[in-house]
């Protein structure tokens, strides 16, 4: 059997940018409308700093309007709470995203339930996870929505009857996954560290999305012949003996692929579809708040 397909994630990211970037112009040509991002970040964590700034330029090359708050690690929650009513309250903010984490004397959740549901371009507010898993349109969480954009263009858009497994079951992907999932007819089965044969299990799936954050976990008898495998984790590992730390996703590639249909690499997989699809969603929300239906091409 040949090797797995690759899914270039990056290719499909840099794709679905210029179409937004296009729809996009098309807005302000149109209803004089630029939809605007505002990122918060709290503090100086160099990994959110890096994902700030590359949310930032992305923004920007697709002709939106990039708004930055960076405030100091020490800032209150009722600062917050206020930048954020603020943020609700401005025509010209249609997506709100709170970089996490947070440092801690802030509570995560009361600060995502203050977005407004509608400027949620996370998908986190508890109003958009309720109408995910009742399947009412609303903001999905990206790093799923990308997931599901990468399955759809391998198998197609029509995934009714796949068997799917999600291994991991955290609020930010694997629940919402398994509800994008069942949403399009497949039968779904969330899997995690309690979950018993989980080996057995992973093999059945026509569709394996793995999210557990443990490098390397999915083997090669894990996964059933010609499945489509997503692998959603960023694992670095230790500094070998130069001292060069490499990062590897939760499945082992080298080994799956020998078996997968097709197989998202870690990095270029998945990590380039989140900002792309925050795009998507800000795009989404300016639509939806101001009564526009952009048709396609």
């Amino acid at each position: 059997m040949a090797d797995a397909l690759m899914i270039d994630g990056k290719a499909f990211a840099e794709k679905l940018r210029y179409e937004i970037a296009d729809s996009v112009n098309k807005l302000k040509e149109l209803h004089n409308l630029t939809p605007g991002l505002a990122v918060v970040l709290v503090g100086s964590d160099p990994a959110s700093e890096i994902y700030v700034r590359n949310k930032q330029k992305m923004t920007s090359q697709a002709g939106m309007k990039s708004i930055e708050h960076k405030l100091p690690a020490d800032t209150s929650q009722k600062e917050l709470l206020t930048l954020i009513d603020g943020l609700n309250s401005d025509p010209s903010v249609n997506g709100i995203l709170v970089q996490l984490p947070l440092p801690d004397q802030l509570d995560e959740q009361t600060i995502l339930a203050e977005i407004d549901c509608a400027k949620d371009v996370d998908g986190f507010h508890l109003f958009n996870v309720g109408k995910l898993s009742t399947g009412t349109p609303g903001l999905i969480p990206c790093t799923p929505l990308g997931c599901l954009m990468l399955i759809k263009d391998s198998l197609g858009s029509d995934l009714s009857g796949k068997r799917a497994l999600v291994l991991g079951r955290s609020n930010i992907v694997g629940k919402p996954m398994a509800s994008l999932l069942l949403r399009e007819n497949c039968t779904v089965t969330i899997a995690h560290s309690r979950t018993q044969d989980l080996a057995a299990e992973c093999a059945r799936a026509d569709i394996l999305v793995a999210a557990t954050g443990r490098p390397r976990m999915v083997k090669k008898d894990w996964v059933k012949n010609g499945a489509i495998v997503i692998d959603v984790g960023i694992n670095r590992l230790p500094p070998d003996e130069e001292g060069k730390s490499k990062i590897v996703g939760d499945v082992d590639y080298d080994n799956v692929k020998l078996v997968a249909g097709a197989l998202t690499p870690v990095p270029g997989g998945v990590g380039p579809m989140t900002i792309a699809c925050l795009l998507q969603n800000t795009l989404t929300a300016a639509c939806a708040q101001n009564g526009v239906e952009l048709t396609p091409g």
